[in-house]
């Protein structure tokens, strides 16, 4: 089984880039399934249906998220029906409408969030290992995708899930990391995937806007930047009898 997990999507470049790179990708590389983290489609932070519709318009199977789900209101009766593939992370407490993994194809899928730096959420560690421990389901393949900020946290759950996922993806902070790799005990794990949206940006806002809130300290709106777009992923192909990762791939494309 090949599966790609898609970088965060950034506004309206980022939906572009999806829609330009991802059908070839998935003719290319014979792709089983793929993932993305959507939860800033729209306008650069939260999700719509509209935006969540157009992914998977492209291909996309699975939506993820994290801290910015709630950020347009009108997704949340989405979450509540499962109308739309979308997950919220696991750990968000239990009242919170939407559900925080979901099988597809042949594969369980789960959405965390850390707690370093990020929010006060439950954790992370326990909510994964009551899913792995409850759940009921046939499929060996098992991808993470870990929505969290500080690098020491995605790390140490790489760890602490070697040989019990297929694959423990970083997502959040928008910046790939080198360390794409697969663990001693099959899971494959990098720190953060990427960012799909506009390059000559700063984690996909308009540059002079970030800087100028780093100079004044102050309060400024943040636009999505525009320009030629970028899209990081990952590919794992994951041995469907064992649920061990095989071989990882990285992507990155530009315009």
């Amino acid at each position: 089984m090949r599966i790609l997990m898609i970088g965060d999507v950034v506004g309206r470049p980022g939906r572009r880039a999806v829609q330009r790179f991802l059908p070839g990708l998935i003719h290319d590389y014979e792709l089983s399934l793929v993932i993305a983290n959507g939860e800033n489609t729209a306008g650069g932070i939260g999700i719509t249906p509209d935006t969540a519709k157009e992914l998977c318009d492209c291909g996309v199977d699975v939506i993820t998220t994290g801290n910015h789900v709630w950020a347009k209101k009108e997704i949340i009766p989405h979450l509540v029906d499962g109308e739309l593939p979308i997950l919220r992370p696991l750990n968000f407490p239990p009242a919170a409408p939407g559900r925080g993994f979901l099988e597809m194809k042949g594969a369980l899928i789960v959405n965390l969030i850390g707690r370093v730096f990020i929010g006060q959420y439950d954790c992370p560690f326990r909510a994964i290992d009551c899913l792995l421990s409850e759940i009921k389901t046939e499929s060996k393949v098992i991808v993470v995708d870990f929505h969290a900020e500080a690098t020491s946290e995605k790390v140490a759950m790489g760890k602490y899930l070697d040989g019990r996922v297929s694959a423990m993806l970083g997502t959040h902070t928008h910046v790939a990391t080198a360390d794409a790799y697969i663990l001693p005990k099959g899971t494959a794990y990098v720190t953060d995937v990427g960012m799909v949206g506009p390059a000559d940006s700063v984690i996909g806002v308009d540059a002079q806007s970030a800087i100028r809130s780093f100079l004044t300290a102050m309060p400024h709106r943040f636009f999505v930047s525009e320009g030629a777009v970028m899209f990081d992923a990952i590919i794992v192909e994951v041995d469907e009898a064992t649920g061990r990762a095989i071989n990882m791939k990285r992507i990155h494309l530009k315009e």
